[in-house]
């Protein structure tokens, strides 16, 4: 866990986003449905508000797939991310850590700019959704479909 870590918040809870940003769940929907294995989010919960938990799905003993809303592993490892500059230094968990901090209202305008560029970049993802499934059959592309849930986009609409 990240120690004596602060921030200061210039925003108001889950408003005045960048505007090519527009995630389609928040933090709090993210945990209920499941993303992660459940182990994301397990050693710095007195962070964010209590209410992103009560319904969480959370392991902190492991990665646990079964956790996910589609059922599949559709994560690559932290350290995998280390090594491909994916972390930025004040959010070691990555771009789900941004996102609940800038949810929470912090800004840091380069580092904002870095994660929403990564976030638009997962369309492609969504794209092969819709090229390959029928529209509302969720169980069409369930790794595709968790990999999007892990950066906001809700793949059960399209």
């Amino acid at each position: 866990m990240q120690k004596n870590y602060r921030y200061v918040c210039t925003e108001p809870i889950g408003k005045n986003f960048d505007p090519e940003f527009k995630p389609e769940l928040s933090p709090k929907q993210m945990l209920e449905l499941g993303i992660f294995g459940g182990k994301y989010m397990t050693d710095c919960q007195k962070e964010f508000p209590e209410s992103w938990f009560t319904r969480a799905k959370l392991c902190p003993e492991k990665h646990d797939p079964k956790l996910n809303y589609f059922g599949v592993n559709a994560s690559q490892p932290l350290s995998l991310w280390r090594v491909k500059g994916w972390i930025y230094k004040d959010d070691p968990r990555g771009w789900f850590q941004w996102y609940c901090r800038y949810y929470m209202g912090r800004r840091i305008p380069e580092e904002d700019k870095r994660q929403i560029k990564r976030w638009k970049a997962i369309k492609r993802h969504i794209s092969q959704i819709k090229k390959h499934c029928r529209k509302g059959d969720i169980s069409c592309r369930p790794k595709h479909r968790q990999a999007v849930l892990h950066w906001a986009y809700d793949s059960r609409k399209i």
